[in-house]
């Protein structure tokens, strides 16, 4: 069963989804800096193709990304626009009271960005508050999957950027913008008080990449995507049990 896209749909189409029990399924991503060799619009087209798989697996709705996303961090990089956590809060908020208004029974976000949690959390928290069914989800088994088939070590734990892992996964969904030649690997410095204080990026990092994107590939980037989805499904399947849908 396909996703229904809303970005190629008609409003019959949309109706009929609807009309069906279709749950609607949000990537959330980001406009910031990824390096030499990425483009600024790597969360969003990463969330976007998980997002797909979830869709196209539950036969939902896709809805189009929010393209932009709380990048604070890496400001310090020029291209990256950031929104307030307040800002990406309402937009969730507002996408999920229209969807309720129209008859859907469940929304799945997707996040691709590190930055969105908090604000994508408390929307959902919100929004069930008034009657609408929220899962969150967060590439969850990253970090396992990351270990499995990857070759280079991440820059920290669980801290996946413009990496091998990201660079791999956009070399499955988007090769046509990446630009190899361009790739460097960096290891930075964590300071001691990194997660404990607010902090640029570009305050100990050059180049925008955590860790060695060079030995990425497309086949490793399809395995990431597809082993996430697998993992997001089993979330949702869990979430069904648990609320008898």
């Amino acid at each position: 069963m396909a996703a229904i896209e809303l970005a190629n749909a008609s409003w019959r189409d949309a109706g009929e989804a609807i009309t069906r029990g279709a749950w609607a399924v949000l990537p959330v991503g980001a406009l910031e800096q990824h390096g030499y060799h990425l483009p600024l619009t790597v969360d969003t087209d990463l969330a976007t193709g998980v997002a797909r798989g979830i869709a196209d697996a539950l036969g939902a709705l896709l809805l189009p990304a929010i393209a932009y996303g709380d990048a604070w961090n890496n400001s310090g990089f020029l291209g990256t626009i950031s929104l307030k956590p307040d800002t990406l809060r309402a937009i969730v908020l507002d996408i999920g009271r229209e969807l309720k208004r129209m008859g859907v029974p469940v929304l799945v976000t997707l996040n691709g960005h590190f930055g969105n949690k908090e604000p994508i959390s408390l929307a959902a928290r919100a929004l069930e508050s008034e009657g609408l069914k929220v899962i969150h989800l967060d590439y969850p088994g990253l970090e396992a999957l990351a270990a499995k088939i990857c070759d280079s070590q991440p820059a920290g734990p669980g801290f996946f950027h413009a990496d091998e892992v990201e660079t791999s996964m956009m070399l499955a969904l988007r090769p046509d913008s990446v630009r190899m030649e361009k790739a460097v690997a960096e290891y930075p410095t964590f300071p001691p008080t990194f997660g404990i204080e607010p902090m640029q990026l570009s305050e100990f990092n050059q180049s925008g990449v955590f860790g060695d994107p060079c030995p990425s590939t497309a086949d490793k980037g399809r395995r990431l995507i597809d082993g996430i989805v697998a993992a997001c499904l089993a979330q949702i399947e869990a979430y069904r049990i648990r609320h008898r849908l």
